[in-house]
């Protein structure tokens, strides 16, 4: 059987900039508003083709493989999909932190399915693609995207900003992972509906009059999060003081946490803030952010101009 080449591509971390967690809807999930932003930490992919089957390697322990594994989960999903019998191998190399808010298990999956999406010629694109990954999860259609966007509904909604964000990032890991599914248990208990929250629209609106203020915005899910893990509370006391300290414009939890992060205008500023946490007995290490425009640079470069090739069935 003919098969393509394998394909070697990135899958980018985010960061939620703000997060609002407005209420419950009807279908169990949780109706969110947040900004999404990718930054240039990433997981290495290799995706290669196989006769028939799906499978996964990764080397990372907290990797489950199979199945529960979520990359394989979209390649059976758009296996089925588009009735392809051939199969797929996929090796991970994580980068991305497990468990630490950055969307690694999500943005793999969006890669998958931009990957397999070329190597079997289907041809759907980011459109085509986007109702498989909402089946996924909340955050994946946002990686079809990238960039600096607004996430509706369930985060699952994406609307890309006009004015794109370009910044440095300092990421801390205390070494903590959370329990997503743990955290949303800890806020519906105090959940009540906020249909009139407006701290991340505030920010939009006034980003679209030129005057981008990081203050309104903040993480709904950070109390929670703390809470779930005791101790690292005080680790992030201890964080936020060295970042503002070192003039970051926004410090914050990324999603259900426990990686936290500040964000700098410059790369000096970015730099003294790592070095100063390293002194302090934290972990920290620097990216960048990714602009709508990059992020769709680094997918053409990733997976090139391809070569369309008959589905093996239909």
């Amino acid at each position: 059987m003919k098969t393509g080449k394998p394909l070697r591509i990135r899958a980018f971390a985010k960061l939620n900039l703000g997060l609002e967690v407005l209420g419950v809807r009807e279908d169990g999930y949780h109706e969110l508003r947040t900004l999404f932003q990718t930054i240039d930490l990433h997981d290495d992919l290799l995706i290669a083709p196989r006769p028939r089957g799906v499978r996964v390697r990764c080397s990372h322990p907290d990797v489950p493989a199979g199945d529960g594994n979520l990359a394989a989960r979209a390649a059976l999903e758009l296996q089925r999909f588009a009735r392809v019998s051939e199969g797929v191998e996929i090796a991970i190399t994580k980068r991305i932190p497990v468990a630490g808010g950055l969307g690694g298990g999500s943005s793999d999956a969006a890669a998958v399915l931009m990957a397999l999406d070329r190597l079997w010629g289907l041809g759907l694109g980011p459109s085509g693609l986007h109702p498989l990954a909402r089946r996924l999860g909340a955050d994946v259609p946002f990686f079809l995207v990238g960039g600096t966007a607004l996430g509706l509904a369930r985060g699952d909604e994406i609307y890309p900003l006009w004015r794109q964000l370009e910044a440095r990032v300092v990421l801390v890991d205390p070494g903590r992972p959370v329990s997503t599914a743990a955290v949303f248990r800890r806020i519906d208990a105090s959940l009540t509906p906020r249909e009139n929250s407006n701290t991340i629209y505030r920010f939009v609106s006034r980003d679209l009059e030129g005057k981008r203020d990081f203050y309104p915005l903040s993480n709904d899910l950070e109390q929670a999060a703390l809470e779930e893990a005791p101790g690292l509370a005080d680790q992030v006391r201890r964080m936020r003081g060295i970042l503002v300290g070192e003039g970051a414009r926004l410090t914050s939890l990324s999603g259900s946490g426990s990686l936290f992060f500040g964000l700098f205008d410059e790369p000096g500023k970015a730099r003294r803030a790592r070095l100063a946490l390293g002194r302090a007995g934290f972990r920290a290490f620097g990216a960048r952010t990714l602009s709508l425009e990059q992020y769709r640079r680094a997918w053409s470069r990733s997976l090139g101009r391809g070569t369309k090739r008959g589905r093996t069935s239909r």
